[in-house]
């Protein structure tokens, strides 16, 4: 059943995207009232989804490649509603929802089989853990678009060639702030997933830090985001500097996430925690 609902809701962000998209591309305000609705009915489904795929699979469904791309892609969706309620910024949906129905499609593609989890998924640190790191990227995920949408705006600027979407656009300054925004929820999110997985993996290895490879990356996005952070704080970095630093700190956890999940071997691979 969590299988058709996940198809349902697929194709909910296939048509939630068409209608951000069609309202970029021709401004047109009806357009931009569908792909609202529709993405929140989306998620309020999804919420369904991943409430029945628990309820099948008894454990928090992030423990293969198919419920991780679904998870984050639910919380890349919950995080663009609430900024879309605080600071009303419709046209990022146009990039947002079509990010989270790439990582439903890919989710769609791969074995959607439930796992057979390893015992150390038996904790409350795992639903803690993943929860802190999925919410982090998630926010992560809005800043990394903003960088995009900014260096965007200040490329058409400079070459003083302002199409429709220009005037759709945010302004330089604020997508800057939603920048700042970002990072001052993400890097306390991100700070804490790594926390409580080091508090994890005491409790299931007796050691805090192996030096894992997924554990190194982490350790070198932490430190990309706080660099971000120090330098916005301590030395006034702003626009495009700022832009680019939370592209490649994105860039580095979607290798976090991903690359050194599927790449290289150990104990946060998925087959590990599958069990299998």
């Amino acid at each position: 059943m969590s299988h058709l609902l996940f198809k349902i809701t697929l194709l909910g962000y296939l048509a939630a995207s068409c209608g951000y998209l069609v309202h970029i591309a021709s401004g047109r305000c009806l357009a931009e009232k569908v792909g609202r609705w529709l993405i929140r009915g989306t998620f309020a489904l999804h919420c369904s989804t991943l409430v029945l795929r628990f309820i099948e699979a008894g454990y928090t469904p992030v423990a293969n490649l198919h419920e991780s791309l679904s998870f984050f892609a639910w919380c890349i969706t919950g995080i663009f509603l609430l900024f879309d309620l605080r600071y009303g910024l419709t046209v990022l949906g146009g990039f947002l929802s079509p990010l989270a129905l790439l990582l439903m499609v890919i989710g769609n593609a791969v074995p959607r089989q439930l796992a057979q989890p390893s015992p150390m998924l038996d904790s409350w640190w795992f639903p803690v853990h993943v929860s802190l790191a999925f919410l982090g990227n998630a926010i992560f995920a809005l800043a990394f678009i903003a960088g995009v949408m900014y260096l965007l705006q200040e490329r058409m600027l400079k070459s003083k060639r302002l199409s429709a979407f220009f005037f759709r656009m945010p302004s330089l300054d604020t997508l800057d702030t939603l920048n700042y925004r970002c990072l001052t929820w993400g890097f306390p999110l991100m700070t804490m997933g790594i926390i409580s997985g080091a508090a994890w993996a005491n409790s299931t290895w007796g050691s805090y830090w192996r030096w894992a490879p997924k554990e190194t990356w982490a350790l070198t996005s932490w430190f990309i985001y706080a660099a971000l952070l120090h330098g916005r704080l301590a030395i006034g970095w702003r626009g495009r500097r700022a832009a680019l630093l939370a592209i490649i700190g994105f860039l580095c956890l979607l290798f976090t996430f991903l690359g050194v999940n599927l790449l290289l071997p150990g104990p946060h691979s998925f087959e590990a925690l599958s069990g299998r």
